[in-house]
């Protein structure tokens, strides 16, 4: 049976190596618990007997946590892209992950509370911080909530719940718009708004000889109007940087590369790379509401 300061110590040394995957010094894991190195040093000792710890000879040596440390802690030893990220305020927590979600009520959804075992140091995180974990790698479970408990030694949060939802398992194809509006070259500004604004749509991709060479929006427009170049044709003022989904790539897919790009809309291709859709951050939001 660990005690509390064994738990600490190396629940911390979990917590350097997996973000340095390198040994870890006694002095790293004293400056984060605040503790004298010493005292790390003999405790260290005792975890090694136990199994838990393994030393690492040499100027850069230092400690590793053992697979035994690993299911000790409960904490699943595997890749970070299995893991499941943590975001506060629409931005993702560095260094932290999930690796436990247990729901520890669930009878009155408005009260449900979850425990998240996370990976990663925790402290970053303070009571009433509003946070998003997921989605889940498996069932795509998104989960939404405020920070109400922290448990520092054995680095568990508690989560008072705002929502809990599952992203669905369809592919971007299954809620694209597939009557795709699609720019030329040539159109001039106006004639491009006018579609636009017709459409009601934010913005279309300009083709030439049936593949994707650049994306107009509204945005765009709007910015070439401000720079008096509404008189010029859309190729002048078309964005290059074109991010295609292929079809069969499935929602949850779809929304972390909108995410990581910061844009709002994917043109959906074939395995020509012939646009054949768009989809856009509303239509993937409304089917995790189930709104469609």
């Amino acid at each position: 049976m660990l005690t509390s300061v064994q738990k600490e110590i190396l629940q911390s040394l979990i917590n350097l190596y997996r973000n340095a995957d390198a040994s870890i010094k006694g002095e790293e894991i004293a400056m984060i618990m605040n503790r004298n190195p010493g005292t790390i040093r003999n405790q260290m000792q005792s975890l090694r007997s136990l199994g838990l710890v393994k030393g690492v000879p040499g100027p850069r040596g230092g400690y590793k946590p053992t697979i035994k440390a690993y299911h000790t802690l409960n904490i699943q030893a595997s890749d970070n892209q299995t893991l499941v990220p943590i975001y506060r305020d629409g931005k993702k927590v560095k260094d932290i992950t999930v690796s436990q979600i247990e729901f520890t009520s669930i009878t009155h959804p408005g009260e449900c509370e979850a425990a998240i075992k996370a990976v990663g140091n925790i402290k970053y995180l303070d009571l009433g911080d509003e946070i998003r974990i997921g989605p889940t790698p498996v069932n795509k479970l998104v989960v939404d909530g405020v920070v109400v408990g922290r448990d520092d030694m054995d680095n568990i949060l508690l989560l008072d719940t705002t929502a809990i939802r599952s992203i669905p398992k369809k592919t971007v194809l299954d809620v694209a718009s597939k009557d795709l509006i699609k720019l030329e070259l040539t159109d001039s500004i106006k004639e491009a708004a006018k579609l636009l604004t017709t459409k009601e749509i934010e913005g279309a991709p300009v083709v030439e000889d049936g593949h994707v060479i650049g994306i107009l929006t509204l945005s765009d427009i709007t910015m070439a109007i401000a720079e008096d170049k509404e008189g010029q044709n859309v190729a002048n003022v078309m964005s290059k940087h074109i991010i295609t989904v292929e079809k069969d790539a499935m929602i949850a897919d779809a929304i972390e590369i909108m995410n990581k790009n910061k844009i709002g809309r994917l043109i959906v291709v074939d395995e020509e790379v012939n646009p054949i859709g768009i989809v856009t951050r509303t239509d993937l939001l409304d089917q995790i509401a189930g709104l469609k």
